[in-house]
């Protein structure tokens, strides 16, 4: 029954039971009033009051609980649902918050693959481009300068050596940024190797990349792969930045529910800092394709990112 028609009916009730006592009983109010009339007339208002404060309570708590979860939900972070308790139109309201978050992930959910898919598109666009139009550039300017270095006289010899080392420089950035931009390896040789690869990259002076990497994973799709390699260059990426660590580690291996990825670093922690565009990249990725993503303290301290991607049951 609907709450408006329970509050209508529940005070009817009661008014014509105070009107029937007043009709047929033996209960009058006289002029001036008696103490026990006022106070039978008091007990009757009591009794209607807390009624309507009970059926209102508990009539409208689900819209409370509802109203919490409106205020609290994050659609990056899909949580259980409220659960459609209560009578009438407060149930359907319930069921209809809830179809309404399932379209919007939905939604959602399509319009970031498609995203990404765009995203990745250009990146490669960008990597071909990179490696094909600026890379050969300036192989054919090495070659030039070293033509002219091996005909110059012996001190412009030596600034042009210079200015080769300055170019063969440049053209390894722009081989790095193309790597990161098309990782060729994870595609040619595996999400295993790729990540080898990637620690290696990450590895200098300042930050050490250790990696754990179980090879006998379940098999995994393309997208999985891709999600799971971006989530740990974009992990790595950080801990450069943001986190002044010394070390890091990359650990993946099969788990029950699937595929775990840890990234993990010594450096000084998230410190309460808002997700940057970054986090939430990663958090879009990992939603894309059904994974869960934590991101917290480590176990030793800094900063650790967990993404488990799920498996089929039964998947070799």
């Amino acid at each position: 029954m609907p709450l408006f028609w329970r509050v209508f009916l529940m005070n009817a009730a009661v008014l014509i039971a105070a009107t029937a006592l007043l009709l047929l009983g033996p209960v009058t109010v006289s002029t001036p009033v008696l103490l026990t009339e006022a106070a039978v007339l008091a007990v009757g208002l009591a009794v209607l009051l807390v009624a309507n404060a009970a059926l209102l309570r508990f009539g409208l708590a689900p819209l409370s609980r509802l109203a919490r979860t409106m205020a609290t939900i994050d659609l990056l972070r899909p949580g259980p649902r409220p659960s459609a308790k209560g009578h009438g139109e407060i149930a359907e309201l319930v069921r209809a918050f809830n179809s309404m978050l399932d379209r919007l992930e939905a939604e959602r959910a399509a319009s970031t693959g498609r995203a990404l898919s765009a995203q990745e598109a250009e990146r490669r666009r960008v990597a071909q481009e990179l490696h094909d139009e600026v890379g050969q550039t300036l192989t054919a300017v090495l070659l030039e300068l070293k033509g002219v270095a091996d005909r110059a006289p012996g001190p412009v010899r030596e600034e042009l050596r210079q200015v080769q080392e300055t170019t063969r420089t440049g053209l390894d950035e722009i081989r790095r940024i193309a790597r990161r931009l098309r990782p060729g390896v994870l595609e040619e040789l595996g999400l295993v190797s790729a990540l080898k690869a990637l620690a290696g990259e990450f590895s200098g002076p300042v930050l050490t990349v250790r990696h754990r990497l179980d090879p006998k994973l379940p098999s995994l799709d393309r997208e999985a792969e891709l999600v799971l390699y971006r989530v740990a260059q974009e992990s790595l990426t950080n801990t450069v930045r943001h986190a002044r660590a010394r070390h890091a580690d990359i650990e993946l291996r099969r788990v029950a529910t699937g595929v775990l990825l840890a990234v993990r670093d010594d450096g000084r922690g998230t410190g309460g800092a808002p997700e940057g565009a970054g986090i939430r990249g990663m958090r879009e990725r990992a939603l894309l394709i059904g994974a869960a993503l934590a991101i917290g303290p480590g176990p030793d301290g800094g900063t650790e990112v967990c993404l488990t991607v799920p498996v089929p049951q039964g998947s070799p």
